[in-house]
């Protein structure tokens, strides 16, 4: 899960402006497509239960994730220090969203939260043979930079975090 160079550059960038918004950097995803690049911003924050807040309408919610007018204030926020820096070379359309049910992980610090889920794995490369499966995670080492899924069979895999392509969690209703 190792990001290029271009976008650690820009993660570095935005991740200030993103804090200044009051939400957590959850990840980025710059996609160059010819004239017109994408850069996609996942926004976070942690769900307080416990005190009440008011939404748009003025009504009283218990705690919640990312809404829109997050959004909107990372969007206005990271857009304006985009224009000054110009990070970046030509047109680009900007996105900001939370991650979802099916959050993509950009992090290995990220996933032991998740621990007993469902995840997608995409990897560099084959591991028994296949690229790409969902599995349940089981465990992750941080210090090792490993984890361990278990896919059919009860067969558990370890696989080392460097290998991982794409990793994203599989919603389960």
């Amino acid at each position: 899960m190792k990001l290029s160079n271009k976008t650690q550059a820009l993660q570095d960038l935005i991740a200030p402006a993103v804090q200044a918004c009051g939400v957590d950097l959850w990840g980025i995803e710059f996609l160059p497509q010819g004239k017109r690049s994408l850069l996609r911003i996942y926004i976070d924050k942690e769900v307080d239960q416990t005190t009440p807040v008011l939404n748009e309408d003025g009504e009283e919610e218990q705690g919640r994730g990312i809404g829109v007018q997050d959004c909107v204030r990372v969007t206005q926020q990271v857009g304006a220090m985009l224009d000054v820096h110009d990070p970046i070379s030509g047109e680009y359309s900007l996105e900001v969203s939370s991650p979802g049910w099916d959050r993509p992980f950009f992090q290995l610090q990220q996933m032991p939260a998740y621990v007993g889920q469902q995840v997608a794995l995409r990897l560099i490369s084959a591991v028994d043979n296949r690229r790409k499966f969902q599995a349940k995670l089981v465990s992750v080492d941080l210090e090792s930079e490993m984890i361990q899924v278990e896919v059919e069979k009860q067969q558990v895999l370890e696989i080392d975090s460097h290998n991982i392509d794409k990793a994203n969690l599989v919603y389960q209703d």
